[in-house]
Protein backbone atom coordinates (compact mmCIF):
# COMPACT_ATOMS: atom_id res chain seq x y z
CA UNK A 1 0.00 0.00 0.00
CA UNK A 2 1.27 3.61 -0.76
CA UNK A 3 2.85 5.39 2.81
CA UNK A 4 -0.02 7.41 3.46
CA UNK A 5 0.92 11.25 4.43
CA UNK A 6 1.09 13.29 7.35
CA UNK A 7 -1.71 16.34 7.66
CA UNK A 8 -0.52 19.19 7.71
CA UNK A 9 -0.40 21.76 10.46
CA UNK A 10 -3.48 23.35 10.84
CA UNK A 11 -2.68 27.20 8.92
CA UNK A 12 -1.63 25.77 5.43
CA UNK A 13 1.44 24.16 6.67
CA UNK A 14 3.31 25.84 8.66
CA UNK A 15 3.96 26.04 12.19
CA UNK A 16 2.33 29.53 13.66
CA UNK A 17 5.11 29.84 16.40
CA UNK A 18 7.98 29.81 13.45
CA UNK A 19 5.72 32.84 11.97
CA UNK A 20 8.09 35.87 11.59
CA UNK A 21 11.28 37.40 12.15
CA UNK A 22 11.94 36.03 15.45
CA UNK A 23 11.24 32.52 17.06
CA UNK A 24 10.92 32.50 20.58
CA UNK A 25 14.74 31.20 20.61
CA UNK A 26 15.74 33.87 18.57
CA UNK A 27 14.72 36.77 20.55
CA UNK A 28 15.69 34.80 23.72
CA UNK A 29 19.00 34.59 21.95
CA UNK A 30 18.80 38.15 20.97
CA UNK A 31 18.36 40.01 24.53
CA UNK A 32 20.67 37.76 25.88
CA UNK A 33 23.37 38.87 23.73
CA UNK A 34 22.08 42.53 24.34
CA UNK A 35 22.52 41.96 27.76
CA UNK A 36 25.89 40.41 27.40
CA UNK A 37 27.18 43.66 25.10
CA UNK A 38 25.72 45.72 27.83
CA UNK A 39 28.03 44.58 30.51
CA UNK A 40 31.03 44.03 28.13
CA UNK A 41 31.00 47.82 27.28
CA UNK A 42 29.91 48.76 30.84
CA UNK A 43 32.90 46.45 32.15
CA UNK A 44 35.38 47.92 29.79
CA UNK A 45 34.17 51.72 30.36
CA UNK A 46 35.30 50.73 34.48
CA UNK A 47 38.16 48.97 33.12
CA UNK A 48 39.32 51.97 31.66
CA UNK A 49 38.40 54.82 34.42
CA UNK A 50 39.89 52.33 36.70
CA UNK A 51 43.55 52.25 34.50
CA UNK A 52 43.08 55.82 34.11
CA UNK A 53 43.13 56.33 38.02
CA UNK A 54 45.83 53.88 38.34
CA UNK A 55 48.11 55.95 35.90
CA UNK A 56 47.47 59.23 37.80
CA UNK A 57 48.41 57.33 40.98
CA UNK A 58 51.60 56.12 39.41
CA UNK A 59 51.83 59.89 38.65
CA UNK A 60 52.15 61.36 41.69
CA UNK A 61 53.97 58.29 43.46
CA UNK A 62 56.76 58.38 40.80
CA UNK A 63 57.28 62.41 42.04
CA UNK A 64 60.22 63.36 43.71
CA UNK A 65 59.48 64.04 47.33
CA UNK A 66 59.98 67.86 46.96
CA UNK A 67 58.68 70.19 49.19
CA UNK A 68 57.13 70.31 52.59
CA UNK A 69 55.22 72.65 55.45
CA UNK A 70 56.81 76.12 56.20
CA UNK A 71 56.38 79.56 57.11
CA UNK A 72 57.88 82.23 55.73
CA UNK A 73 57.59 86.09 55.58
CA UNK A 74 56.57 87.85 52.09
CA UNK A 75 58.45 91.14 50.81
CA UNK A 76 55.31 92.52 51.88
CA UNK A 77 55.77 91.78 55.60
CA UNK A 78 52.96 89.03 55.58
CA UNK A 79 52.93 85.29 56.70
CA UNK A 80 52.91 82.84 53.83
CA UNK A 81 52.98 79.08 54.12
CA UNK A 82 52.55 76.37 51.72
CA UNK A 83 48.68 76.17 51.87
CA UNK A 84 49.46 79.42 50.54
CA UNK A 85 50.54 77.37 47.03
CA UNK A 86 47.19 75.76 46.65
CA UNK A 87 45.18 76.67 43.61
CA UNK A 88 47.96 77.98 41.09
CA UNK A 89 51.25 76.69 39.85
CA UNK A 90 54.24 77.75 41.39
CA UNK A 91 57.70 78.53 40.00
CA UNK A 92 60.40 78.57 43.05
CA UNK A 93 63.60 79.53 42.94
CA UNK A 94 66.14 79.70 45.76
CA UNK A 95 68.78 82.14 45.81
CA UNK A 96 70.16 85.44 47.78
CA UNK A 97 69.62 89.24 46.97
CA UNK A 98 73.65 89.86 46.96
CA UNK A 99 74.24 87.04 44.03
CA UNK A 100 76.41 88.50 41.69
CA UNK A 101 75.13 87.10 38.21
CA UNK A 102 73.40 83.55 38.50
CA UNK A 103 70.43 84.21 40.61
CA UNK A 104 69.50 87.41 38.26
CA UNK A 105 70.13 85.28 35.51
CA UNK A 106 67.95 82.89 36.26
CA UNK A 107 65.11 85.23 38.17
CA UNK A 108 65.21 86.88 34.49
CA UNK A 109 64.49 83.51 32.86
CA UNK A 110 61.83 82.69 34.82
CA UNK A 111 60.24 86.02 34.81
CA UNK A 112 60.37 85.94 30.98
CA UNK A 113 58.83 83.03 30.98
CA UNK A 114 55.37 83.92 33.27
CA UNK A 115 55.26 86.64 31.28
CA UNK A 116 54.63 84.55 28.02
CA UNK A 117 52.59 82.22 30.22
CA UNK A 118 50.43 85.52 31.81
CA UNK A 119 49.25 86.16 28.16
CA UNK A 120 47.89 82.72 27.17
CA UNK A 121 46.29 81.48 30.89
CA UNK A 122 46.16 84.92 32.89
CA UNK A 123 47.89 84.93 36.30
CA UNK A 124 47.82 81.48 37.29
CA UNK A 125 51.22 80.62 37.73
CA UNK A 126 52.75 82.62 40.78
CA UNK A 127 56.89 82.92 39.98
CA UNK A 128 58.54 82.85 43.71
CA UNK A 129 61.65 84.03 45.66
CA UNK A 130 63.09 82.04 48.11
CA UNK A 131 65.94 84.19 49.96
CA UNK A 132 68.72 81.87 51.42
CA UNK A 133 70.82 84.38 53.27
CA UNK A 134 68.48 85.14 56.00
CA UNK A 135 71.16 87.43 57.56
CA UNK A 136 71.24 90.13 55.08
CA UNK A 137 67.99 89.71 52.92
CA UNK A 138 65.55 91.19 55.73
CA UNK A 139 62.19 92.04 54.12
CA UNK A 140 63.11 95.59 52.63
CA UNK A 141 66.04 94.20 51.14
CA UNK A 142 63.66 91.47 49.37
CA UNK A 143 60.99 93.95 48.54
CA UNK A 144 63.67 96.42 47.01
CA UNK A 145 65.65 92.86 45.23
CA UNK A 146 62.11 91.20 43.65
CA UNK A 147 60.82 94.52 41.86
CA UNK A 148 63.57 94.36 39.32
CA UNK A 149 61.88 91.49 37.73
CA UNK A 150 58.17 90.60 37.45
CA UNK A 151 55.77 92.58 38.79
CA UNK A 152 54.34 89.63 40.70
CA UNK A 153 57.24 87.77 41.82
CA UNK A 154 56.58 87.14 45.72
CA UNK A 155 59.93 87.56 47.60
CA UNK A 156 60.20 85.05 50.97
CA UNK A 157 62.32 85.04 53.80
CA UNK A 158 62.75 83.94 57.11
CA UNK A 159 65.14 83.78 59.68
CA UNK A 160 67.99 81.26 59.32
CA UNK A 161 66.27 77.67 61.34
CA UNK A 162 62.85 78.05 59.13
CA UNK A 163 65.26 78.84 55.79
CA UNK A 164 67.24 75.53 56.44
CA UNK A 165 63.93 73.67 57.53
CA UNK A 166 62.19 75.21 54.18
CA UNK A 167 65.61 74.05 52.02
CA UNK A 168 65.62 70.66 53.48
CA UNK A 169 62.11 70.24 52.43
CA UNK A 170 62.50 70.99 48.93
CA UNK A 171 66.07 69.39 48.81
CA UNK A 172 67.90 72.82 48.52
CA UNK A 173 71.57 72.50 48.92
CA UNK A 174 73.07 76.16 50.59
CA UNK A 175 76.19 77.05 52.60
CA UNK A 176 75.10 80.09 54.43
CA UNK A 177 76.77 79.80 58.20
CA UNK A 178 74.66 80.36 60.62
CA UNK A 179 76.31 83.04 62.66
CA UNK A 180 76.76 85.42 59.59
CA UNK A 181 75.97 89.39 60.30
CA UNK A 182 73.97 91.65 58.26
CA UNK A 183 77.45 93.44 56.76
CA UNK A 184 79.80 90.63 56.23
CA UNK A 185 80.48 90.27 53.03
CA UNK A 186 80.70 86.40 51.32
CA UNK A 187 78.62 84.39 48.62
CA UNK A 188 76.27 81.59 49.19
CA UNK A 189 76.81 78.63 47.34
CA UNK A 190 73.44 77.04 46.59
CA UNK A 191 71.73 74.90 44.38
CA UNK A 192 70.66 76.61 41.11
CA UNK A 193 67.75 75.36 40.23
CA UNK A 194 63.59 76.73 40.52
CA UNK A 195 60.88 74.00 41.09
CA UNK A 196 57.93 73.79 39.11
CA UNK A 197 54.96 72.95 41.64
CA UNK A 198 51.09 72.15 40.65
CA UNK A 199 48.02 73.61 42.69
CA UNK A 200 47.79 70.57 45.25
CA UNK A 201 51.56 71.72 46.13
CA UNK A 202 53.21 68.97 44.55
CA UNK A 203 56.48 68.53 42.78
CA UNK A 204 56.05 68.85 38.83
CA UNK A 205 59.94 69.11 37.38
CA UNK A 206 62.69 71.82 37.83
CA UNK A 207 64.51 73.88 35.71
CA UNK A 208 68.44 74.66 35.83
CA UNK A 209 71.22 76.87 34.21
CA UNK A 210 70.33 74.54 30.71
CA UNK A 211 66.69 74.86 30.37
CA UNK A 212 65.55 78.05 28.24
CA UNK A 213 62.18 80.33 28.27
CA UNK A 214 61.05 78.34 25.44
CA UNK A 215 61.59 74.89 27.35
CA UNK A 216 60.04 76.50 30.75
CA UNK A 217 56.78 77.67 29.05
CA UNK A 218 56.09 74.39 27.02
CA UNK A 219 56.85 72.05 29.90
CA UNK A 220 54.35 74.20 32.21
CA UNK A 221 51.96 74.70 28.90
CA UNK A 222 51.94 70.54 28.62
CA UNK A 223 51.31 69.88 32.61
CA UNK A 224 48.77 72.55 32.52
CA UNK A 225 47.00 71.05 29.53
CA UNK A 226 47.08 67.50 30.72
CA UNK A 227 45.84 68.73 33.85
CA UNK A 228 42.74 70.14 32.63
CA UNK A 229 42.10 66.88 30.66
CA UNK A 230 42.02 64.86 33.75
CA UNK A 231 40.19 67.23 35.99
CA UNK A 232 38.02 69.76 34.08
CA UNK A 233 39.35 72.33 35.99
CA UNK A 234 40.72 75.27 34.31
CA UNK A 235 43.56 76.59 36.76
Amino acid sequence: MPARSQPLPEGGGRDKAAVGVFTPMTAALFIATGAGLFMYFRYEKQKLAEQKQKELENREVGRPKVGGPFSLTTHTGETFTEKDLLGKWSLIYFGFTNCPDICPEELDKMSAAVTVLDKEYGPIVQPIFISVDPARDSVSQVRRYVSDFHARLLGLTGDYDTVKRTCKAYRVYFSTPPNTQPGDDYLVDHSIFFYFMDPHGQFVDAFGKASTVEDVVARVQKEITAYREETGKTV
